[in-house]
């Protein structure tokens, strides 16, 4: 039983650190990357569909990135939307291919982002301890019914402790890699 509880607390901890990997690798840092336009979505012939379904999308140098789009009538409609995002970016055409140069961040833009990754780490710190502590609402319960005892019970808890600081040093080593991604010149 602890052992189940053990392992659905470390799933949703990961889950937790998955989520605020994601999250913070959109978060542009001056150097291209396709992951930066998942954002984006098009209506296509009334269906809102991820640009990624639409169109082939490499970095071409490390400050821009070139889509090709498999329906040539889309290209209007993706710049458009990519100059509507809150992006920053300024997409221009050239036949089939959509050019999206990346502008240099300023350096209050870089603080501004660090502040933004520093919340969402902190978010992601109070799920993981939300995490911890519905695991230990468990295995109070268990300790209520009388299915296991106080050494165990507090063996247990020192368990998921640990757990969660694992999970927490993980977020925080991934912050501080963004941190340093994001002050580079």
């Amino acid at each position: 039983m602890i052992n189940e509880i053990r392992k659905y607390a470390e799933i949703r901890m990961e889950k937790c650190v998955d989520t605020f990997k994601n999250y913070i690798s959109k978060i542009r840092t001056g150097r291209a990357s396709p992951n930066l336009l998942d954002s984006i979505q098009i209506d296509y012939y009334g269906q809102i569909t991820p640009l990624r379904q639409l169109a082939n999308i490499i970095v071409e140098d490390s400050r821009t990135l070139a889509i090709t789009v498999f329906d040539r009538m889309l290209i209007p409609a993706i710049e458009k939307t990519i100059m509507a995002s809150d992006l920053g970016l300024n997409p221009s055409s050239a036949g089939a291919v959509i050019r999206v140069p990346l502008p240099p961040l300023t350096e209050e833009r870089r603080r501004e982002l660090i502040k933004v990754v520093r919340t969402e780490a902190e978010q992601s710190k109070i799920l993981i301890r939300n995490v911890r502590r519905d695991a230990n609402d468990k295995v109070k319960s268990l300790l209520k019914d009388k299915i296991i005892g106080g050494d165990e019970d507090h063996r247990y808890q020192d368990e998921i402790q640990k757990l969660t600081n694992v999970w927490i040093k993980k977020i925080d080593n991934i912050l501080e890699k963004k941190e340093i991604e994001l002050m580079e010149i």
